[in-house]
């Protein structure tokens, strides 16, 4: 005998309420109160119901709003990737162009994508930004595909990414490693982790590493130096480096706040930046022309990448087919490389 699919019946058992409940509350009827439709969806997941795609369509009227939910990334005082800020406001500017409304909501590790926004139907579909670790994001995402979800993800272009859009990660991180090779340098520190956790970081990696091959140098596992996004792992590894005796000429971070926090304890520690060492971010956040020396980066395309994010949401919500983006990068150099 194959497994019995759960029903509303189910559910209405579960939540103790009526079936009828359970349809008012699952089409978002303003007669049912928060607390229970709350009690429905909770069984309705515990349950792993499936809602009937085609059905759902067909009860659902568009109502012009996107969700935009990105995932708490740092600590408490720093909950949002700084990148997702200007991201952010190219989605609410090109989103009102195409006449959307758009909610936005920091989502905690806890969250239920699902729940919260593809039972609810409080969105037309939704925009993921950023994850804390991918196994879970993988989870989550199957989550709003079971429930027919139109949803799009910042950052991961990869096969069973799901619908995606991002940066040319290993591309953009390829041509600043080569740009230090083309300076001369030789010994070049990497900062970031490199981890299955962290795939876009793994892009830059392998981007790193492709072009020490091709210009006839070797990875060397004393240069590398994991570290996450904030200011403070950039210093904290860079203090590892020179504490452990590496030898480096250049650095190039995954991200421009690391590189921020690595320019500060080499100056604080007498080597000069960029005569001593190079050093190359990855973002080109605000901050990155205002330090001194200013900071050279690669650029992650907000203004396109906002506008392949809404498009492909808009044909998905169309029931439109849509393939994954990948966002050129490009180089800013500026002060802190030397050339």
């Amino acid at each position: 005998m194959g497994v019995k699919r759960p029903t509303s019946f189910d559910i209405a058992a579960l939540a103790g309420v009526s079936q009828a409940t359970v349809s008012r509350a699952l089409s978002q009827s303003p007669a049912v109160s928060e607390e229970v439709r709350r009690r429905v969806f909770e069984a309705a997941q515990q349950l792993n119901y499936t809602v009937d795609v085609n059905a759902r369509k067909l009860r659902s009227k568009k109502i012009n709003t996107i969700a935009v939910l990105i995932s708490e990334d740092l600590d408490q005082d720093n909950p949002i990737n700084p990148f997702f800020v200007p991201l952010l406001g190219a989605i609410l500017k090109y989103a009102g162009q195409k006449g959307y409304d758009v909610l936005t909501s920091l989502q905690q590790q806890s969250a239920s994508w699902s729940n919260d926004y593809g039972f609810a139907r409080r969105a037309d579909g939704l925009i993921l930004l950023g994850y804390k670790d991918y196994d879970d994001y993988v989870r989550k995402a199957e989550g709003l595909s079971d429930i027919g979800e139109p949803w799009v993800v910042w950052g991961l272009v990869q096969p069973g990414a799901g619908h995606s859009v991002g940066s040319d990660n290993a591309q953009g991180a390829y041509e600043a490693v080569s740009h230090l090779i083309r300076l001369g340098r030789r010994r070049i520190a990497f900062l970031g982790e490199a981890s299955s956790s962290h795939p876009e970081f793994r892009d830059r990696y392998d981007g790193y590493a492709r072009a020490l091959r091709e210009n006839g140098l070797s990875i060397d596992d004393d240069l590398l130096a994991d570290c996450f996004i904030s200011r403070e792992d950039g210093a904290a590894a860079v203090a590892g480096l020179i504490a452990r005796g590496a030898n480096f000429d250049a650095v190039f971070a995954t991200a421009d706040l690391p590189a921020i926090g690595a320019m500060q304890v080499l100056q604080k520690q007498g080597r000069r930046v960029p005569q001593d060492v190079s050093v190359i971010g990855f973002d080109d956040l605000w901050a990155a022309a205002c330090t001194t020396p200013a900071l050279s980066t690669v650029r992650q395309d907000t203004t396109a990448a906002a506008r392949a994010l809404v498009d492909a949401l808009d044909r998905m919500i169309a029931n439109e087919p849509v393939e994954p983006v990948r966002v050129p990068t490009r180089l800013i150099v500026r002060e802190s490389c030397g050339g």
